[in-house]
């Protein structure tokens, strides 16, 4: 019997978010698996997956904050805001010239806080029911609607040149949702020279970081997170009594109980360490918004 848990893989470049989950799959032997955000293809770093009863805690990870560390190449527009797609304008020499670190970093600055970002045509975002790379591939022209997001870091770490081009290495913090491809290419339509990805890897979801990851080559027999440790990194957590839990796992609530609790939801802990399941405020009471599988003893 496969124990539920979080499971943390560093991606590989060349592969899918799904190709990561289907040998995962393979490698605990069920099928109950999900991930908690994929990555583009040509992208590393972590993927946080749940695994059988632990996938009940992907919804409270996916709207995580998270960390990328990226290569900006300056001086090129892409259709696809990154290097998998084709070159569609290149800037004018002399234009790229004139970007100076000054120019840079007022145009870092410009895309760091609360921001207005269009994400890139080539994303997962539904439009009519149908992923907007989809409709792109087929020649469709996807015009999406801006987000609010926030971009709590955006740092340039090294600047490198060459013939026609400029890469920055940075690293950006920022809020679920945020496209890193959008950054490229906003930054290089406010320098007037174009701009695209070439590097994207993803450090960080949450409290969840890329060292404590294992690679796609080590799945079998990899440690995962139990539930409630998990929970507890995400959510405020609740320890219950054994009474308690087996009030919420029969949906009862917890009369009077929601002064325990100072931000919600909150993970709930049995005394023998096994996540009850999630919990929510209801005027003064604590109720069960999501309850966990019963923990074989």
């Amino acid at each position: 019997m496969v124990s539920p848990g979080i499971l943390l893989v560093d991606k590989p470049g060349g592969i899918t978010s799904h190709d990561v989950v289907a040998r995962t799959r393979r490698a605990f032997g069920t099928r109950k698996i999900g991930h908690a955000g994929t990555l583009d293809p040509m992208a590393t770093g972590l993927l946080v997956l749940g695994i059988e009863g632990a996938t009940r805690l992907l919804t409270y990870i996916v709207g995580a904050d998270k960390t990328y560390t990226a290569t900006i190449r300056l001086g090129q527009t892409t259709t696809t805001d990154d290097a998998e797609g084709e070159v569609t304008a290149v800037g004018d020499a002399a234009a790229i010239a004139a970007v100076t670190d000054e120019r840079i970093a007022a145009g870092v600055a410009g895309l760091t806080g609360a921001i207005s970002q269009v994400p890139s045509a080539v994303s997962a975002i539904k439009v009519d029911g149908r992923r907007a790379y989809d409709r792109v591939r087929a020649g469709e022209t996807v015009e999406l609607k801006a987000r609010e997001v926030t971009v709590s870091r955006f740092t340039v770490l090294e600047r490198r040149e060459s013939a026609g081009s400029i890469d920055l290495d940075v690293v950006v913090d920022c809020s679920s949702g945020t496209y890193i491809r959008a950054l490229a290419r906003d930054l290089g339509a406010e320098l007037g020279v174009g701009g695209h990805l070439t590097v994207l890897r993803r450090t960080r979801i949450g409290p969840f970081d890329v060292a404590d990851s294992v690679s796609t080559d080590d799945l079998v027999g990899a440690a995962t997170i139990a539930p409630a440790e998990a929970a507890s990194r995400v959510l405020t957590r609740l320890d219950v009594s054994l009474d308690e839990a087996r009030d919420l796992r029969h949906g009862k609530r917890l009369a009077g109980q929601a002064s325990r609790v100072d931000s919600f939801p909150a993970a709930a802990v049995d005394p023998d360490g096994a996540l009850v399941g999630i919990v929510e405020r209801r005027g003064a009471d604590l109720k069960s918004a999501m309850n966990m599988p019963e923990e074989a003893r």
